[in-house]
């Protein structure tokens, strides 16, 4: 047999896919009730062409065999209310916690299909918020060092000058400073590159507003980290 029709022949036939008892709404929806467990997480997930599907997993599962309890095309309340309650009513109540990204669509269909759950905001997406606040005060100041370095060479062409960049001491323009700065800011400093350290080092000397927000980023990151529960992560963000 040709490669090409053994290929055609398993597609259509051998593999049976078409026997698959979702197979005639796979493409809009899937479910697997018996992965349901009483935590789980519930996200969106962007796949072929950047089409979202929301997802709703067992974290007991850890992401292995068994994790998938649902998956649903597109992000609207109606059609994941639609989906989810076609599992038992008995087994959506043994829910006790979902945890789920900031959005209010998600909040909705899980307080509509799983009542007595309780909701729990990802870690991950609060501290991505933080980030974001810090990555935008970098930005700001890239903003404004590149129109002072087009002021500056602008200024140097009519007073017919040669326009010199302040160059610090790892060879980096001001703006090319904070254009290369944007990782080491996420991250804590103990996992800096030695290049980034330097970097460090000298932005926060320029900019002590970024190291202000940079620190408190990381001390919001390791409130999650290094504490055992919500009253101990308050104390220590209050301190």
């Amino acid at each position: 047999m040709k490669p090409k029709e053994f290929e055609q022949q398993y597609k259509e036939h051998l593999r049976g896919f078409t026997d698959w008892e979702q197979y005639e709404h796979v493409e809009e929806w899937m479910l697997f009730p018996q992965n349901l467990g009483p935590h789980l997480s519930l996200d969106e997930v962007a796949v072929t062409n950047g089409e979202l599907w929301t997802t709703l997993t067992n974290k007991a599962a850890h992401g292995k065999k068994g994790a998938l309890v649902a998956m649903i095309q597109g992000t609207k309340v109606s059609e994941m209310v639609q989906v989810f309650a076609k599992l038992p009513a008995s087994a959506r109540e043994t829910v006790t916690e979902v945890t789920l990204e900031m959005a209010a669509n998600m909040e909705l269909a899980v307080k509509q299909s799983f009542p007595p759950a309780t909701l729990v905001t990802d870690r991950f997406h609060v501290q991505q918020l933080v980030s974001e606040a810090v990555q935008d005060i970098r930005i700001e100041w890239r903003r404004a060092a590149l129109k002072e370095e087009h002021d500056h060479m602008k200024h140097a062409r009519k007073e017919r000058k040669p326009s010199i960049p302040v160059v610090y001491e790892n060879g980096a323009t001001t703006q090319q400073l904070l254009a290369r700065s944007r990782y080491l800011l996420v991250k804590p400093s103990s996992k800096w590159k030695t290049q980034q350290t330097e970097r460090a080092g000298i932005l926060f000397r320029k900019y002590p507003q970024l190291k202000l927000g940079y620190d408190l980023s990381m001390m919001f990151r390791a409130c999650y980290e290094y504490s055992t529960s919500i009253p101990e992560a308050s104390e220590k963000l209050q301190a």
